[in-house]
């Protein structure tokens, strides 16, 4: 440790606190407030999770003062030699969570990593093949609405009418179009994906191939979901969803990361170090970074195994018990963590069951489903995650219990056409005093609720 103690770390952080509270009274408030929030509410967001204190401590780090465009050992700035040291540990964290040969920490989030790939691998107009967004895909794998979708020439897979991948229909639409990149992975998808079969569909047609694992990367790390890193040419993922992270993405490649790069110049690891820096981002987050590099070594502990089984296994329960209550899941159920609910058949749009079951303190978000006639606001569904409900340590018996309560609210809900509705007082009042109980009795580990004397309440 160099002879040096950690008191000057903790008494920075104290009195930004200090200062906070005492300078920026308001500000001071709204945090407290959201930190309240969190301890009293259920999270059941698919895309979201809650970090460990100590991970919350790195991105409060000093690293966030030093500017370090380039990579450790290679910078463009001097003062660099100690948060090389904190890359460092990232990239050799990454690759050994991943069983990766090739990591690179910087991209600012997943959809950042998206983006730096496909720009670098394409040119305005190429052909892509990636999951529609209304089965399952994400924004960056080609909705016309966001930047591939309106610089490539994207077609669009989806799902079978039992709501799984369509295998076949991607093999035939990429024998039909010859994408360079295929993408694979999905934002709001309950099954496994065969990586393996996308490989040999994108060697078939000498295309390229890019996993997107944001919402499944901690099931992979600790092998409860297959792994793509060597079926795909590149992998992506965010950290802050399924590893627990903070917000930050990561660019990772197996066995092909000596591969020749395209258009020559040289392997495929060069190639991508280039086209994060200096091609598509300026000078990293290296607090972010640091934050990144506590969250995977976490990954690796034997508590972190058990999170991810209790993600599957409560997934699984949620799954069970809705479909025993009446409620149409997209695929039948569910293999990871998400839980996709077709509210059509309750008459039910998605914008109304969120914004019901949020009065009551269940956060879920609405979400398009297969061949849904509702825009983007609206929808046609729910979908479900059970990251949040995992790290707060619920248990097979809490999963129905909160399956019930979902169920207990939707089927009160007087509804008013697509986003009109009416939760009754009564059940609104019970069911909110028994999730603040769940929540009470299974609390965020090491958040300790808010204390709002600050305002009064």
């Amino acid at each position: 440790m160099n002879g040096f103690t950690e008191a000057p770390l903790t008494n920075i952080m104290a009195t930004g606190l200090d200062r906070l509270r005492g300078d920026d009274p308001e500000l001071y408030d709204v945090l407290v407030r959201e930190l309240d929030r969190q301890s009293t509410v259920l999270s059941l967001v698919a895309s979201s999770s809650v970090v460990d204190p100590s991970v919350l401590a790195s991105l409060a780090s000093v690293a966030v003062n030093v500017t370090a465009e380039g990579y450790p050992g290679r910078r463009y700035h001097a003062g660099c030699e100690v948060v090389d040291d904190i890359e460092q540990l990232a990239i050799d964290r990454a690759r050994r969570t991943f069983g990766a040969r090739y990591a690179n920490v910087q991209s600012h989030s997943a959809t950042n990593a998206n983006y730096t790939v496909l720009s670098a691998l394409l040119r305005p107009g190429d052909p892509v093949l990636g999951m529609e967004l209304e089965h399952g895909g994400h924004l960056t794998h080609g909705s016309p609405a966001a930047y591939a979708g309106q610089y490539f020439r994207v077609v669009g897979y989806g799902l079978t009418d039992e709501g799984l991948i369509d295998y076949d229909q991607v093999h035939r639409l990429a024998t039909g179009h010859r994408p360079r990149v295929i993408i694979c992975g999905a934002t709001a998808y309950p099954r496994s994906i065969d990586f393996a079969r996308f490989r040999q569909i994108a060697d078939e047609v000498g295309a390229y191939l890019l996993a997107d694992i944001s919402h499944t990367a901690g099931l992979v790390a600790t092998g409860l979901h297959p792994s793509p890193i060597d079926h795909a040419h590149i992998t992506t993922t965010c950290t802050h969803k399924q590893l627990f992270g903070p917000r930050g993405g990561l660019i990772l490649s197996g066995r092909d990361h000596d591969a020749p790069a395209p258009r020559g110049r040289g392997t495929l690891a060069d190639f991508l170090q280039r086209a994060v820096f200096p091609f598509s981002q300026g000078a990293p987050a290296l607090n972010t970074i640091a934050a990144k590099a506590r969250a995977l070594d976490m990954v690796t502990t034997a508590e972190f195994r058990a999170v991810a089984e209790r993600i599957v296994e409560i997934g699984g329960v949620l799954a069970e018990t809705l479909a025993g209550l009446g409620y149409r899941l997209v695929s039948g159920g569910t293999d990871n963590h998400i839980v996709l609910v077709d509210l059509s058949p309750k008459g039910m749009t998605g914008f109304v069951a969120e914004q019901a079951l949020e009065e009551c303190g269940i956060v879920v978000n609405k979400n398009r489903v297969p061949r849904d006639p509702t825009p983007a606001f609206v929808t046609g569904g729910i979908r479900i995650g059970t990251n949040s409900a995992a790290r707060r340590g619920l248990g097979r018996e809490d999963a129905r219990y909160c399956a019930e309560l979902i169920d207990q609210v939707l089927r009160s809900v007087e509804v008013h056409g697509e986003r009109g509705y009416r939760v009754p007082p009564s059940v609104r009042m019970s069911v909110r005093a028994r999730v603040a109980d769940l929540c009470a009795r299974r609390p965020v580990p090491g958040y300790p609720a808010a204390e709002l004397a600050s305002s009064g309440r």
